[in-house]
């Protein structure tokens, strides 16, 4: 066996169908294309969504509700997660910073602190928002809760 006559095995490979390249090929004239219309033309591309002239789906469809501009979404924390990351690290004071070092929150996120959960120490929270029992919580063992305000335009704590 030497590199001249390497084949692939028999039934490996397939002809390449020469399109467009004569009579002689079998594939010369309308090139597999069909006869007239748009899809026989060059630079041919089907809009998204089209459905051949029947009234597409997105727009056979009513439009329902809406999306408010104004929402503030916030991440909810429980107490509990803020026990266990006190635990875990050995923080005292727990900030959207702290949080966003620790991969609990992503960078521009809000924080809101909720009440599931108990604490065993006095922690300092620092967050966008508190529920009441949340707040009750901490200030019960001897904590302290900051609420701090969110900047639209930095995405970050101030």
């Amino acid at each position: 066996m030497e590199l001249h006559n390497l084949r692939p095995a028999k039934g490996a490979t397939k002809r390449v169908k020469r399109i467009a390249r004569g009579e002689g090929s079998g594939h010369g004239g309308t090139a597999t294309r069909g006869h007239n219309g748009a899809k026989s033309r060059s630079g041919y591309k089907k809009k998204r969504g089209f459905e051949g002239g029947q009234m597409p789906l997105q727009r056979r469809i009513p439009k329902r509700g809406f999306k408010n501009v104004n929402r503030v979404d916030y991440i909810a924390v429980n107490l509990d997660r803020l026990q266990a990351l006190s635990e875990k690290y050995g923080v005292t004071a727990i900030s959207p910073e702290v949080l966003f070092e620790k991969g609990i929150i992503k960078k521009g996120d809000r924080v809101k602190v909720l009440g599931s959960g108990e604490l065993t120490g006095a922690l300092t929270v620092t967050a966008h928002g508190f529920s009441a029992s949340a707040k009750a919580a901490v200030e019960a063992k001897g904590g302290s809760t900051t609420v701090v305000e969110f900047s639209k335009n930095s995405g970050k704590s101030e």
